[in-house]
């Protein structure tokens, strides 16, 4: 196999690169803004849920797909198929009449979205040596933060000023300029040479359940069905049982979507390990943090739509930060301090109470940005350069799989944390609570748990005097903020385990003024001691 590198236009490839990653990031982010008047307007409430969900399940599951199929017939024609596709599905969703139509444009929109994000970190990869490589995945790894930050404030933009169809509107120019940027910046990209191209159809066909049934059964086990009911018995039973067969068929097949030799790699086993338990803590904690706010500190709305713009932001500077210190200390050590940081802000939250201050909640989540913000590109420069070109695309969208698949674990194991901490608590507060009448209330509330915080943010919905609705509200708050304490506590776990785990992944460092070269490198016995 030959590697044939010719002239690629770097300015035009990083300003294409970096409106695709920027819009379709945006689009995870700007949508929630606006979804109580798209709901008004198309009169779905019973589904809109699936608008979020179905974006998530068809952009994972696409993920590991085309990162291997990347690697067999390139990133440029892939690359431009995926901004095709976002393109129009953006243009569907714009033109949605229904919400069962929104849903199914969603779905398609999600399939670009999927191939935009890996695409965009592989031709990182592709293009730059290590060393530029590291400042450059430092700032797209930024783009995410900031795409957070400005996605709800520019979604209310655009919904109160024009109208909500100009959400997914915004999507065609933009997702057009970056086709063409890419389409002229790397019209000669470089390319693995094979004679024979083999594609896996069985692990695709096997891979897509799985993916499928695991996300849906995260998403809505507890909501939809219970979790000890028969639908959450087929639907994990399904996804374990494809799961399975996907691996029986990777290894056996000639050009699989997911090669497990990689896992004999010490870098890549160590650092997708360490992606999917920062996913466990951290997207599922911080979804956490403006309920908070509004409920517990008494924040206004509007106020608690932008709770997590110091955390962002924070972000945002140790992603730069953190590519600089990867061009002098080790993986390891940048990996380490990140997490050992992120650890720390995340015990800070958990011992945030109704009596902690604005600007003390806002230092934590400084704190604990910053710390993610130094493994998140950290991770992804690691597995880079560890692997041959040829291999990059695979390689990279595991990496982005395994921390998306993480944060949707996360995310459904602390609202279940929450949830039970909250019932049990209250409870607790009833069984102890000396007045009759409160103790009554607290009892009936028990079951009721999605009830609290609307309580809490509008204590008028309480028909009761005065000197029964305080400390009754008051009980609430404090059952909340425990609740939310033992939440970060449970997420502190699974970072406590990624220290550990950023300690195994060897002493490697960036190879300075040296590429992979070689496509002999075998990923069985590279990795760094």
């Amino acid at each position: 196999m030959e590697i044939q590198q010719q002239g690629i236009n770097k300015n035009l490839v990083l300003i294409g690169l970096i409106i695709g990653m920027f819009f379709s990031a945006l689009e995870q982010t700007i949508v929630g803004t606006a979804m109580p008047t798209i709901i008004a307007e198309l009169n779905g409430f019973k589904i809109f849920a699936w608008v979020t969900t179905a974006y998530m399940i068809t952009s994972t599951t696409i993920v590991p797909i085309v990162g291997k199929l990347s690697d067999l017939y390139g990133r440029r024609g892939l690359y431009l198929l995926g901004t095709i596709i976002f393109i129009i599905g953006s243009g569907f969703c714009a033109s949605a009449t229904s919400m069962e139509q929104l849903v199914w444009y969603r779905g398609l929109q999600g399939i670009g979205g999927g191939m935009i994000m890996p695409l965009s970190q592989t031709i990182i990869g592709d293009i730059f040596t290590a060393e530029q490589r590291a400042k450059w995945q430092g700032v797209f790894g930024a783009l995410f933060g900031l795409s957070s930050v400005i996605g709800p404030f520019l979604g209310g933009l655009i919904v109160d000023h024009i109208s909500w169809h100009w959400i997914f509107l915004i999507n065609v120019p933009t997702g057009l300029l970056s086709a063409l940027l890419i389409f002229f910046g790397l019209k000669h990209e470089s390319t693995a040479k094979k004679s024979k191209i083999s594609i896996d159809y069985l692990g695709i066909l096997t891979l897509i359940p799985a993916i499928v049934l695991l996300l849906l059964g995260l998403t809505f086990g507890g909501d939809k069905f219970e979790w000890a009911s028969t639908t959450t018995f087929l639907i994990f039973g399904g996804a374990i049982l494809f799961t399975i067969l996907f691996i029986l068929i990777e290894r056996r097949a000639e050009e699989p979507i997911l090669d497990l030799s990689f896992f004999k790699n010490r870098v890549f086993a160590t650092t997708n390990t360490l992606g999917f338990l920062l996913g466990l803590g951290m997207f599922g904690a911080i979804m956490f943090v403006p309920m908070f706010m509004q409920g517990v500190l008494g924040v206004t709305p509007t106020q608690a739509g932008s709770t997590m713009t110091p955390m962002m932001i924070a972000m945002i500077a140790a992603s730069v930060l953190g590519g600089r210190l990867l061009l002098k200390f080790s993986f390891r050590s940048v990996l380490t301090a990140g997490m050992l940081i992120a650890a720390a802000g995340f015990y800070l939250m958990s011992t945030m109470g109704p009596d902690s201050s604005e600007i003390i909640a806002y230092a934590y989540m400084v704190v604990l940005g910053f710390g993610m913000g130094l493994v998140m590109p950290t991770l992804m420069i690691a597995i880079q350069n560890e692997f041959p070109k040829s291999q990059l695309g695979a390689v990279t969208s595991t990496s982005t799989f395994f921390r998306s698949i993480g944060g949707t674990v996360g995310i459904t194991i602390l609202n279940t944390v929450m949830n039970s901490t909250l019932e049990s608590k209250i409870i607790n507060a009833s069984d102890t609570e000396k007045n009759p009448y409160l103790a009554k209330a607290l009892d009936a509330l028990s079951d009721k748990t999605d009830s609290l915080f609307g309580l809490l943010v509008n204590p008028d919905l309480l028909k009761m005097p005065d000197e029964l609705k305080i400390p009754l509200i008051e009980t609430i708050q404090k059952v909340w903020s425990d609740s939310f304490s033992t939440v970060f506590l449970t997420g502190l776990i699974f970072i406590a385990a990624g220290i550990l785990i950023a300690l195994l992944v060897g002493s490697g460092k960036i190879r300075r003024d040296q590429e992979n070269k070689s496509e002999n490198v075998n990923p069985e016995t590279s990795g760094s001691n």
